[in-house]
């Protein structure tokens, strides 16, 4: 096994550490691969709070993108020397959902044991199927997609999770169609992708949802049309006054529960509502029942955008290489993995699009 710099959680809402690890190298199906940068996502954070349990220790991250530098048995279509990005989706190909096309949510169990150890050879949890936070990672095949090297990898990284789910909540999840209106509740990194899903997609009007005058600002940069104060009182009156009806969809992009609790309110007959941001377990939303069933609304939720990994993330780095998929602009600091919780209070502000670690960068 060889030794690596990672970031360890060994307490729930502690600050990570920096230390040794031990990976192994690839089994059959599996790529290792180098890291060039790692986004801090807030559900690496909910994780290394506590919000969602785990096992501890372990080793979070799941944005990544860098180079492969060995593989093992029975890996096609990847070699040594590939940039690629690094997803959490780890699919089987063959159970009911993969079959079917829902590779995100893959039926057959995970097994428990992992590539990393502690220093001294015990145990260490690799989270979300990834384990980012650190040097190099080694995964299964399916997570991992061959892009082009003209792509940043400080901007690769970033479509691991945080676009695809915004993206693709619009595109799959919602389905909307070109003149359909939108709204998205919460204008962070997942919901500025969720906005630019919905411009790429044809929007009439995309109405921005969110607490700070700053965070809309920035949405209309990202292609929102109006944008709405969510501490305005009765804050959905002001979106269907912007769009002159409801809303075919609304994204909820925070794990808030006002967000869920109000989001039925900004649908139009037939409208639907798509769950993404995740609250910690245990919370929970109330609804009138009668109303979505007299008007035939719904709500689904959806994870990381239902995406087909192997199909949607070539198409959003070749928009990005384009220039119609911004990915530069979501950045709004780049840090070293010794920084990494100086990083992750920056990000815990609220203020940041998303915070990246960048590795081999000069101190």
């Amino acid at each position: 096994m060889q030794t690596i710099k990672a970031a360890v959680c060994h307490a729930f809402d502690s600050p990570l550490s920096v230390e040794d690890i031990r990976l192994r190298a690839p089994q059959s199906g599996e790529v290792e691969v180098t890291l060039d940068a790692v986004a801090i996502c807030h559900s690496d954070i909910s994780f290394a709070d506590g919000g969602w349990g785990g096992t501890l220790p372990a080793v979070y991250g799941h944005e990544a993108a860098g180079r492969v530098s060995a593989v093992g048995e029975n890996v096609q279509g990847l070699g040594v020397g590939d940039s690629v990005v690094v997803t959490l989706i780890r699919a089987c190909g063959s159970c009911p959902s993969c079959a079917s096309g829902q590779p995100v949510i893959c039926e057959t169990p995970q097994a428990p044991e992992g590539p990393l150890q502690t220093a001294d050879g015990k145990p260490l949890y690799q989270a979300m199927n990834t384990g980012g936070f650190a040097e190099k990672v080694v995964v299964d095949r399916s997570q991992v997609v061959k892009i082009s090297h003209d792509i940043p990898k400080e901007a690769a990284c970033l479509i691991a999770c945080g676009v695809i789910t915004g993206v693709g909540a619009v595109v799959n999840a919602a389905g909307l169609r070109a003149g359909q209106d939108v709204v998205v509740i919460g204008a962070g990194g997942v919901g500025l992708n969720a906005i630019q899903g919905a411009r790429i997609a044809g929007a009439r009007r995309i109405v921005a949802v969110d607490m700070t005058e700053d965070k809309l600002a920035i949405a209309r940069e990202f292609g929102a049309t109006d944008t709405v104060l969510a501490t305005e009182a009765k804050p959905w009156r002001a979106a269907l006054k912007a769009m002159g009806r409801g809303a075919d969809a609304v994204i909820v992009t925070v794990g808030a529960i006002p967000a869920y609790q109000t989001a039925p309110r900004y649908l139009a007959a037939g409208g639907r509502v798509i769950m993404v941001g995740m609250p910690h377990s245990g919370a929970s939303a109330s609804y009138e029942p009668v109303v979505l069933a007299a008007l035939g609304q719904g709500m689904v939720g959806s994870k990381m955008g239902d995406v087909v990994i192997q199909r949607d993330i070539p198409w959003m780095v070749d928009l990005y290489l384009q220039g119609r998929l911004q990915l530069d602009s979501l950045i709004s600091g780049r840090w070293r993995l010794d920084q990494i919780n100086e990083a992750i209070a920056d990000t815990k502000t609220g203020a940041a699009r998303r915070n990246v670690i960048l590795f081999n960068q000069p101190e």
